[in-house]
């Protein structure tokens, strides 16, 4: 990307790359839902992919996640900022997803309704909700990282703590699937889950956002501080 863009220009075309991108990932996931009939995942059988079909999905979300790596890389020119544009980039793709798939298919109805999010390295089952919400705080930090100029810090902990509701999210996406891999592929590929556990899930959430968090802290005591001399009266 050209070195001279500012970086709300910057923000702009990513943002629109990735809007863009929800719109063909919408429509290659209605297709392949067309073909097998699973408009709506949540149905007895909700993976009836022969081999062929489901190793060419498998090397299409390897690919998307290919795709914002390298819009991120391409778009900073910091390594925070090509992180905090990739990060942007996930955030608007998925959520532009579920509102493109909605115009086209009708589904999902609601924000509760539950779907495949993803299969690697196992099937991946939440609600709409659950997604939306990660993506809601990707793209908050991810503007965050990328606007707020290179005289921010991040703290290692935030990060820490951010791994940890990362592996927390990943044990509930996967905890079903993660049940059944004892008794093969044809019993993962069966999965439905009844039950999502939103309790912990909120908590990874929250652990996630953490940098975000840490991020608009930082700005706000950045900004108060600059504000301070303002405020200073002689005895």
């Amino acid at each position: 990307m050209t070195g001279h863009l500012p970086e709300r220009t910057r923000w702009a075309i990513v943002m629109a790359f990735a809007i863009a991108m929800g719109w063909v990932e919408a429509a290659s996931v209605f297709y392949i839902r067309a073909l097998v009939d699973r408009i709506e995942p949540y149905q007895a059988d909700p993976l009836p992919m022969n081999g062929a079909l489901g190793n060419v999905e498998l090397w299409r979300e390897a690919a998307t996640l290919v795709m914002i790596a390298t819009l991120g890389g391409l778009a900073g020119r910091t390594w925070r900022r090509r992180a905090g544009y990739a990060a942007l980039a996930f955030g608007a793709w998925d959520i532009f997803y579920y509102v493109f798939l909605r115009l086209i298919s009708g589904w999902p109805r609601t924000l509760m309704d539950w779907d495949i999010l993803f299969l690697l390295p196992l099937p991946w089952w939440g609600p709409v909700l659950a997604p939306v919400s990660i993506a809601l705080v990707m793209i908050l930090w991810g503007t965050l990282a990328t606007q707020s100029g290179d005289g921010t810090a991040d703290a290692r902990w935030a990060w820490a703590l951010a791994g940890v509701g990362i592996g927390l999210a990943l044990a509930v996406f996967m905890i079903d699937t993660w049940r059944a891999l004892r008794d093969g592929r044809d019993a993962i590929l069966q999965v439905l889950p009844t039950m999502f556990n939103w309790p912990l899930f909120w908590v990874a959430l929250l652990l996630m956002a953490s940098p975000a968090l840490h991020q608009v802290a930082f700005l706000r005591t950045k900004k108060s501080v600059f504000r301070l001399p303002c405020c200073w009266r002689l005895p």
